[in-house]
């Protein structure tokens, strides 16, 4: 397993990101939080992923950018841990619901322990 985070990898359809908030099943661990839904996708990749940190919470760009780029580097050191246990094809979107701006072991340790959450639930 390589640690990439290639461009077929991201989640970008907006009608499936659409059907997620609407029908997936979610996985939190403070301040994260990973909303699921199991799908196919035309190409082989198994598991598409989009990051997210709100507005409400973070008004300047740069800021909401910066966690977005911890969550997707956070991501693809860990993703192995998934992509390991499971077979059939998943959107994910990984949320950021915490108040303060995060330094990168926190994100990273806290996905770690949600990627685990996921799989355990599954």
């Amino acid at each position: 397993m390589d640690f990439t985070f290639s461009k077929k990898e991201k989640l970008k359809s907006q009608k499936l990101i659409g059907q997620l908030f609407s029908e997936g099943k979610s996985v939190t661990k403070f301040p994260l939080k990973l909303i699921y839904l199991p799908t196919t996708f035309e190409d082989e990749v198994t598991i598409k992923t989009g990051v997210s940190a709100s507005k409400r919470n973070f008004k300047k760009a740069v800021t909401r950018n910066r966690i977005k780029r911890l969550l997707r580097e956070a991501y693809r050191l860990n993703k192995q841990q998934v992509f390991n246990d499971i077979n059939t094809q998943y959107a994910f979107m990984i949320l950021y619901i915490g108040k303060d701006i995060p330094d990168f072991h926190l994100v990273d340790d806290k996905m770690k322990k949600l990627l685990e959450k996921f799989t355990k639930q599954l």
